[in-house]
């Protein structure tokens, strides 16, 4: 299991409440948050998923991500 961190332009509570769906729909993913409060709003993931992986999730989710 590895954590990894991206910068985001998810930045708000529904921000976060649109994205949960994505997220928590893969398996391979244990935790995941994102610090709106950091100016990168970075997303932190914690499970069995690469980068390109969560990058594709969060596109999908209609956000960016950059690899932090």
């Amino acid at each position: 299991m590895k954590t990894l961190h991206f910068n985001t332009n998810i930045n708000c509570g529904g921000c976060i409440k649109a994205v949960t769906p994505t997220l928590n729909g893969e398996k391979g993913i244990t935790s995941w948050q994102v610090d709106t409060a950091n100016p990168n709003k970075v997303l932190t993931v914690t499970g069995d998923v690469t980068e390109e992986q969560v990058l594709a999730l969060v596109e999908d989710a209609g956000f960016k991500a950059t690899k932090a």
